[in-house]
């Protein structure tokens, strides 16, 4: 026997919820149709006998006349006595049936006979206003009665005038039982009423069944989800490929595992680079603070080991500031304040920034700027381009040229920036937008080590406002990073924005 556990695990099941919806449904249609089915039934079954009614007082009008003796009026019967189809037929409207003048005096037929039926006699009389309302409408008059037990016979009323000079209107009234229509509607009933309960358990079982089937992939989808965890989250689900609401599901499914994916791993990216990158200046400050405390002697070499400190505590600061910005980035965190901006001016104006700087290095920085409007977040593009022209500059030997340019193509706008440095190898070019990274031996041509984060940035940014940024390099002959954004880029979602203090530490990365 079941348990009362389960029997509640049971009824609170989606599958039985949806059996029971379904049976309901079910049963209710049932109902319905039945209810419907039943007055079509009944509908026609009364149209049927009105139509026969009809019939016979056509068949009436040509057996009966009313005709006066002397000063009363009798109603007469014409028809062959010898001809069963004839007699059948007279008999017929005879058996209920009434014929009486206008003021409800019963007519006979001369031999003392009254023209009324022992059925219609137990119908009831009519009086004489039911008999002056339908004699001065001039329509039939339709009607339901029943006997003393009961039984229900349709009436047809109407006026019939005297055959001599058909001006005196008399009240004929023939009817027909409706037992046999009450019979055969009572019996739809019945015989319906019991399908009803044979039709629910089957629905119901039928129910049980298609509601196991449909909801098999929900539970292998449960069941795929429950097998996803930190460690796995490349796992997904399979389409089914019926296109129906179940795949929707679990393309929803997929992209939410996708998204947690990528914040797992940023997470990680994240834990990863501060632990690698904080490493070396925490153990360099460790290193000279320790030396300082064994060896330094006099006040000099004391403020020499506190200068070191400082100084790799101030790339320490860097370090992480430009971490956290990138994670707010990348996480969706930094919004974006568009605004439509000439970039050919914006870019002159870094490039303008750029020229001291750049004649120290002794590296000509000339620009050719094509004039264009998009809907850009200023700052950030201006970070974009002086992450560009920094990292250009630091890997373009004196006496080099780095150029700028901004023209338009069919996607948009595209800015090139290219210089004459040593170039990046074919293997490396596909990892330099990615943290931390830098082309093993490219320091000692540089005059100082970055964080390898400003290309990291150049992505993101383009990418922020709905562009690309690629690389192209020779080794030996210079490098070229192209832009492309588009002219109207697609609007950011509004999201907190990034702290102040953070945003600061962008530049020279």
């Amino acid at each position: 026997m079941l348990r009362l556990r389960d029997l509640r695990r049971i009824t609170r099941s989606l599958r039985y919820r949806l059996t029971v919806g379904y049976a309901l449904a079910f049963s209710l249609m049932l109902i319905g149709v039945g209810g419907v089915l039943r007055q079509k039934n009944a509908a026609s079954l009364d149209e049927q006998i009105r139509d026969a009614l009809d019939q016979e007082w056509a068949g009436l009008l040509g057996y009966l006349r009313i005709e006066k003796d002397k000063t009363t009026y009798k109603a007469l019967w014409f028809y062959d006595r010898d001809q069963p189809d004839e007699s059948f037929f007279v008999q017929r409207l005879q058996h209920v049936y009434e014929v009486t003048d206008a003021e409800g005096h019963i007519l006979s037929d001369g031999s003392g006979v009254l023209q009324i039926s022992e059925i219609y006699e137990s119908l009831g009389r009519d009086t004489p206003a039911q008999i002056a309302a339908v004699l001065n409408s001039k329509q039939p008059h339709w009607e339901v009665r029943k006997t003393a037990k009961g039984v229900p016979y349709l009436i047809r009323s109407s006026v019939v005038y005297d055959a001599e000079e058909g001006r005196k209107p008399f009240f004929v009234a023939i009817g027909r039982s409706l037992a046999d229509n009450q019979h055969i509607l009572d019996q739809f009933t019945w015989t319906w009423i019991a399908i009803i309960p044979a039709s629910i358990v089957t629905g119901c079982l039928l129910g049980w069944f298609l509601a196991a089937r449909a909801l098999t992939p929900v539970l292998e989808v449960a069941q795929a989800a429950n097998r996803i965890s930190g460690s796995n989250l490349s796992l997904r689900i399979p389409s089914r490929g019926a296109g129906d609401e179940l795949d929707y599901l679990i393309a929803t499914f997929n992209r939410m595992i996708q998204r947690l994916e990528s914040s797992f791993n940023q997470m990680r990216q994240f834990s990863t680079d501060v632990s690698h990158e904080l490493r070396t200046p925490i153990t360099a400050i460790r290193g000279q603070l320790e030396v300082a405390l064994f060896t330094a002697s006099t006040a000099d070499q004391y403020r020499e080991a506190m200068l070191n400190s400082l100084q790799d505590i101030e790339r320490l600061s860097q370090i992480v500031r430009a971490l956290l910005l990138l994670s707010q980035a990348e996480s969706g965190q930094l919004a974006l304040q568009k605004t439509r901006v000439n970039l050919a001016e914006l870019v002159a104006d870094v490039v303008d920034q750029f020229q001291i700087p750049y004649e120290e290095a002794r590296v000509r920085l000339t620009s050719d700027l094509q004039e264009g409007f998009a809907e850009v977040d200023r700052i950030q593009i201006e970070r974009m381009v002086s992450n560009l022209l920094s990292n250009a500059m630091k890997f373009t030997p004196p006496e080099g040229e780095v150029r700028v340019s901004l023209q338009s193509v069919p996607e948009g706008l595209e800015l090139v920036v290219q210089d004459t440095g040593s170039g990046i190898p074919a293997a490396h070019l596909p990892h330099i937008f990615d943290r931390f990274y830098r082309v093993p031996g490219s320091e000692s041509s540089a005059p100082e080590r970055g964080l390898g984060l400003g290309l990291s940035f150049v992505a993101w940014i383009a990418k922020a406002h709905g562009g690309t940024v690629r690389a192209e390099s020779v080794p030996g002959t210079g490098s070229r990073f192209i832009v492309s954004l588009p002219v109207l880029s697609p609007s950011a979602p509004a999201l907190e924005p990034a702290d102040a203090t953070v945003s600061s530490g962008m530049n020279e990365l």
